[in-house]
């Protein structure tokens, strides 16, 4: 670990220099670096997907959809509009100050961790670079060792596409992640587990470093059906992609359990069986646009939710489990019960619990008893529920009568709120994640009031106290002789 030491720590000495020297500050730059990002990413799509296939079973489709795409749509975007996000932003001052002139300037925070998840490898490592590099820092990225091949693909390949001095990559598992988070940073990128997430927070905190945290939680998706009812095939086949057709259902976005009343929910299920059939065939084991899970470490633990005997009794479909293949078939639970462990963290796989209710309104309920999600997804016409969703729950977006789509909206910001996470990106908001936004005033000499300075006497502070409710009528009054 010495030597990892040290590895790290030339590292970040070579990214503050390269910062320091002010090269990233140059839009010229930024552009071309971007740029890099998404040639690089356009002339290794097959390597990519195979990586993504060998780490997850990815099919190439999905691959694209979910990380390849999504890549080069913000690098397409942020090199389109970095001159525009840049433009320092003026501030209409209060007529109290004039003739002085404010505004609002953009800079970059100087040299920032970027620590990436394994569940979407190229998508999670690039997106949050692009935007570090639009904002002009530099860059040490570390991928993650979950998915091995995806984080040597990175490792081998950025380096020959982008500038070395001011963007590096490192592999490793948490034992490097350790040795990064005893270094100053200045600012803090992490995507991952809210007990992780913690972990990096508290290490930021030793030298206040600013941090964005994308973590995750339960996202509920609430059915009404007595609204939808004539859309109803339209809304399982959404459920249904939002849970297992992206990365089996492991992505933080991804639906993890559904809220119906009680007279729907065979039905419901009715329709979500042939539903799988159609998107995986009869044996989801062979088919090839299943993603398989991670780890064995992450299989394990989902066969331990599923094993408890309550959870157990609950499942109306699916259920079987191959480790040697890493496979947990779509799983489909009725009403598992509230306190059981699966009802209380994060599912990250391929199994949907349905609790039924017996009005939907009871659904709001249920969302608040639990820590505050990243996504509520609501199919419903009903402008009542929709507005106690908005006003009655807290979470990092609610999406209506879709699922995930929020993610891919670059107009929209993507980030948790409590436990789900803190901060924001994607587009724009990518820019502004990674930039310090700072004050600028510049005052005028050409005038002085005398209000502003000792001795205190009634004359000022009425002055004063008018100034503050920008009573401008008054305070010319004041200034003649005609108010006291």
């Amino acid at each position: 670990m010495e030597a990892m030491n040290e590895t790290v720590e030339q590292s970040l000495s070579e990214l503050r220099e390269t910062f320091s020297s002010g090269r990233t500050r140059s839009l010229k730059w930024r552009k071309t670096q971007i740029g890099a990002i998404l040639e690089m990413v356009r002339d290794n799509e097959d390597k990519i997907c195979n990586a993504l296939f060998q780490d997850l079973g990815k099919h190439s489709t999905e691959a694209f959809r979910d990380e390849l795409g999504l890549v080069m749509r913000s690098a397409t975007v942020a090199i389109d509009c970095l001159d525009k996000w840049a433009v320092p932003k003026k501030s209409n001052l209060p007529l109290l100050f004039y003739p002085a002139k404010g505004k609002v300037i953009s800079e970059p925070y100087g040299t920032v961790l970027v620590l990436s998840s394994w569940n979407f490898p190229i998508s999670l490592s690039l997106d949050p670079l692009i935007g570090a590099i639009a904002a002009g820092n530099t860059v040490l990225l570390k991928s993650s060792e979950l998915s091995p091949n995806a984080s040597a693909f990175l490792a081998k390949t950025i380096p020959t596409y982008l500038d070395t001095k001011a963007i590096k990559v490192i592999e490793g598992g948490p034992d490097v992640a350790t040795i990064l988070l005893q270094h100053q940073w200045d600012k803090i990128f992490f995507t991952g587990s809210p007990r992780i997430g913690r972990i990096i927070m508290a290490a930021a905190a030793e030298h206040l470093t600013p941090v964005t945290l994308e973590l995750g939680g339960k996202c509920p998706t609430i059915i009404d059906h007595h609204t939808i009812s004539k859309d109803i095939r339209s809304v399982v086949k959404r459920i249904a992609g939002g849970k297992w057709g992206s990365c089996s259902g492991q992505a933080c976005i991804s639906v993890d359990y559904v809220l119906v009343e009680r007279s729907f929910a065979s039905s419901l299920i009715d329709m979500l069986k042939p539903t799988i059939k159609s998107f995986f065939g009869e044996n989801p084991k062979e088919s090839g646009c299943l993603s398989r899970i991670a780890t064995k470490h992450h299989f394990q633990r989902l066969c331990r939710l599923l094993n408890d005997p309550r959870v157990k009794a609950s499942i109306v479909y699916g259920g079987s489990t191959d480790e040697e293949k890493l496979y947990v078939e779509p799983t489909i639970l009725l009403d598992p019960p509230l306190d059981s462990e699966i009802m209380n963290e994060e599912i990250f796989g391929p199994i949907l619990p349905i609790i039924t209710l017996r009005d939907i309104q009871d659904s709001i309920g249920i969302i608040k008893s639990k820590p505050k999600p990243l996504a509520i997804y609501a199919f419903t016409k009903d402008e009542n529920l929709r507005t106690r969703i908005l006003s009655e729950t807290s979470s990092g977006s609610v999406t209506f009568n879709d699922v995930m789509i929020q993610y891919m909206c670059d107009a929209l910001p993507f980030g948790g709120v409590g436990e789900s996470g803190i901060g924001r990106y994607h587009g724009k908001y990518s820019f502004d994640c990674f930039s310090h936004e700072k004050a600028i005033m510049e005052g005028s000499l050409a005038m002085d009031l005398e209000a502003r300075y000792p001795p205190w006497n009634n004359f000022k502070l009425n002055f004063i106290r008018l100034a503050f409710r920008e009573d401008y009528f008054k305070l010319i009054l004041l200034m003649l002789g005609l108010k006291r």
